[in-house]
């Protein structure tokens, strides 16, 4: 297949998207216990004034791969020249990485906790991979010329 007929932006919203339905399924997963009169919980050192900050941190962990997504579309399929979305595509290069450093802890520490679950770390071990193939294409996309 010809380079030039590859569609980066195309491959990374489907990635994205991937990603996030992997996010999705895994705290969905963590907490499928409540449904069968168990516990979810994991047995935290957080104080309880502590958990709207955690929320909020949450909230921007799913919402910034959507508005990316969004930015990868319109970069995408922009009238203007692509040269103009170049600092874009620089920045989600790195965003990608910083979202793929942050899988690296998390999937250990699904493997490390006591209680590990099988569920738990396949759909960890899935968002790592979805976020080095972002990585990849991302890094395609900065370098593809304009």
């Amino acid at each position: 297949m010809n380079q030039a007929s590859i569609n980066p932006a195309l491959r990374l919203i489907t990635l994205w998207i991937a990603w996030l339905l992997a996010m999705l399924f895994h705290v969905d997963l963590g907490l499928m216990p409540l449904f069968h009169g168990q516990s979810p919980e994991i047995h935290s050192h957080l104080p309880v004034g502590a958990l709207p900050w955690l929320f909020g941190a949450m909230l921007g962990y799913f919402l910034l791969p959507l508005i990316a997504i969004v930015l990868i579309a319109y970069a995408a399929t922009a009238a203007a020249p692509a040269l103009r979305w170049r600092p874009w595509r620089r920045i989600h290069f790195w965003f990608s990485v910083v979202y793929s450093i942050t899988n690296g802890p998390h999937l250990l520490a699904d493997l490390l906790v006591p209680d590990a679950r099988f569920d738990q770390i396949v759909l960890m071990l899935a968002l790592t991979v979805f976020g080095l193939l972002i990585n990849r294409e991302a890094w395609r996309w900065w370098r593809q010329a304009c």
